[in-house]
């Protein structure tokens, strides 16, 4: 194991300069396991996961730091697999990481533990070792946290999940308040940067999480001892980014996962790419096969309209590593979506398909997705694959998974989509696979590039006249017109053609008591008619569509989604008006 620390002693800002590994040394002390961390972070974002994992393990009944990163890579690999194997794994990991780090914390008599309740415990009470294992059992509890929801799908396990999270956010404020104590005496030491990039982590990401939530969920929220502030979340986690700390890379990794996905998926659909690619950039160099950093270079390439680079790039992160095959679903899944942005359905195809068979992270979504893409095809086309649509959305409903006894959003939108296949007379779905791209948002993506966005264009127009001219309509006629319509608007609206976009939309509310099944289209079509006036700054009339999207509908399918969507509009709305007073005043 000397060779490989020799190896990577090379490393920059904070992640390298690493002794022998924990095999060979007689005692651990702090740095000495800070020093063992970096090397064993060093190799897992160099593909080499196992090595990482025997740094690791045999100091992780002696080491708070050993514990914590043993437990957190294989619940990441538990995250992405969803084998009850891996499952159970990082179960009893997590436990015996906790038993470690409590008896590294600093241990109280009942008169403290009162004391405590009331007063905050402060750096003076507590040794440099004790304050990081308050640390690291805070991070280990947000883990454990995050695997209550995946093993245990009952209300009694989601409790137990949200009572780990409110501890584990109480005491990332205690090494806060315990960090500034320290500060404003002007203490410093090389393990003490490690404990600040550490806060920074936390208190960022749980103020960055909490600031996505709704206000109404958020005033519960508050009611149980959290609070949320966007810029107190994105100012933490871009300190601690830029640090000498263990946790610069982890803290970047959150922002990319916000910028990427998150502002992504729950926003309007627009990621802060600039800051990203920033980010990003002193890694590229560092990893240059790093299957994480690769799979964001490629993420970012998506983000862009660069869809032809991020294939590559997928394709490069594919074949970095064997050994974490759910890396490879990841990618999958996106070269999914950027040959769907293409229309190129059969290349979409094979990647849903691959999903179908190796992944099991959403059974439902992956089979309704490539029944989907399937139904974008001629029927010749159909025919060669082998495949039989009619029954692979019946096989929808049976794949479904439960978290706390409650549906997953998408995949229950997905079961009500493929009923339609269930009755002796299936009525087939108008292009699902572009309502699909809707739901994730992808049509703020395409609409980087315009002449992909003129060909969906087409294939829309292509099914309105098709139902235009349908002699014999089903049931579900109005409700597809109205489908249609929806997304036409907003191809229409990404090209700038913002009165047809208008009438578009203006259309699907107008039809509101005549849709049967696809309550959603209404009040997503009010959402989307809100952003185009907020996009012609129209900004009154924006918030009023906003408003009434959120008040006057409830009971539809994705409303969360839509929800979390309309906050963040209106958030944005706020911060530009905040932003234009600011600018004001200073003149």
């Amino acid at each position: 194991m000397a060779s490989v620390a020799t190896e990577e002693r090379g490393m920059e800002d904070g992640i390298g300069d690493a002794t022998n590994g924990g095999s060979e040394i007689s005692r651990i002390d702090l740095r000495t396991a800070l020093k063992d961390c970096s090397t064993s972070l060093y190799l897992f974002l160099n593909n080499r996961f196992s090595e990482a994992l025997d740094i690791l393990s045999p100091w992780r009944y002696e080491s708070v730091y050993h514990a914590m990163g043993y437990s957190s890579i294989l619940l990441m690999q538990a995250g992405m697999t969803f084998e009850p194997k891996d499952i159970e794994t990082a179960t009893v990991a997590l436990k015996e990481a906790l038993d470690t780090c409590q008896k590294f914390r600093k241990r109280t008599s009942v008169f403290e533990t009162l004391t405590n309740m009331l007063t905050m415990r402060t750096s003076e009470q507590m040794s440099e070792e004790e304050m990081h294992a308050e640390l690291c059992y805070a991070e280990t509890l947000l883990f454990k946290a995050a695997l209550t929801f995946i093993e245990d799908e009952s209300m009694i396990g989601f409790i137990k999940g949200g009572i780990k999270m409110r501890t584990s956010y109480q005491i990332f404020v205690e090494c806060q308040n315990m960090l500034a104590s320290k500060q404003s005496k002007g203490e410093e030491s090389d393990t003490l940067v490690h404990f600040a990039g550490g806060v920074c982590m936390g208190i960022g990401s749980f103020n960055l999480m909490l600031s996505l939530f709704p206000a109404r969920v958020l005033r519960l929220l508050e009611f149980m001892g959290f609070s949320g502030d966007r810029e107190v979340g994105l100012t933490q986690l871009r300190q601690g980014a830029s640090s000498a700390s263990l946790r610069s890379i982890l803290n970047t990794l959150t922002l990319l996962m916000f910028h990427t996905y998150v502002s992504v998926i729950l926003g309007t659909g627009e990621g802060n790419l600039s800051e990203a690619e920033a980010l990003l950039e002193p890694y590229i160099d560092q990893f240059p096969n790093g299957s994480l950093i690769l799979f964001y270079v490629a993420r970012i390439a998506v983000l862009k309209g660069n869809f032809e680079m991020a294939q590559s790039k997928f394709l490069e992160c594919i074949a970095a590593q064997q050994e974490w095959r759910q890396i490879h679903h990841l990618c999958y899944w996106e070269l999914m979506w950027t040959y769907s942005f293409q229309q190129d359905w059969l290349e979409a195809y094979r990647y849903a398909d691959l999903l179908c068979k190796e992944s099991k992270w959403s059974q439902a979504i992956y089979v309704f997705q490539k029944a989907s893409i399937l139904c974008m095809l001629p029927e010749e086309e159909v025919k060669k694959t082998g495949e039989d649509v009619v029954e692979l959305y019946r096989k929808v409903e049976s794949l479904r998974l439960r978290f706390a006894g409650k549906s997953v959003p998408t995949e229950k939108f997905a079961a009500r989509k493929a009923r339609r296949y269930c009755s002796p007379n299936p009525v087939k779905l108008v292009v699902p696979a572009l309502e699909m791209m809707y739901v994730w948002n992808g049509f703020t993506t395409v609409g980087k590039r315009p002449e992909l966005n003129e060909n969906i264009l087409r294939t829309i127009e292509h099914a309105e006249e098709e139902l235009k001219n349908d002699s014999n309509p089903s049931e579900y006629h109005i409700d597809d017109q109205c489908l249609v319509q929806m997304l036409k608007g907003l191809c229409l609206r990404h090209l700038g053609r913002h009165l047809e976009a208008e009438a578009c939309f203006s259309h699907v509310i107008s039809r509101e008591k005549s849709i049967s099944y696809d309550l959603y289209l209404v009040p997503f079509s009010m959402y989307e008619l809100g952003l185009l006036y907020q996009q012609q700054g129209d900004i009154e009339k924006a918030i009023k569509h906003f408003e009434n999207a959120k008040v006057n509908y409830k009971d539809y399918s994705m409303e969360s989604r839509l929800h979390f969507r309309i906050h963040a509009a209106l958030s944005s709305l706020d911060a530009a008006a905040n932003k234009g007073q600011q600018n004001h005043s200073a003149a």
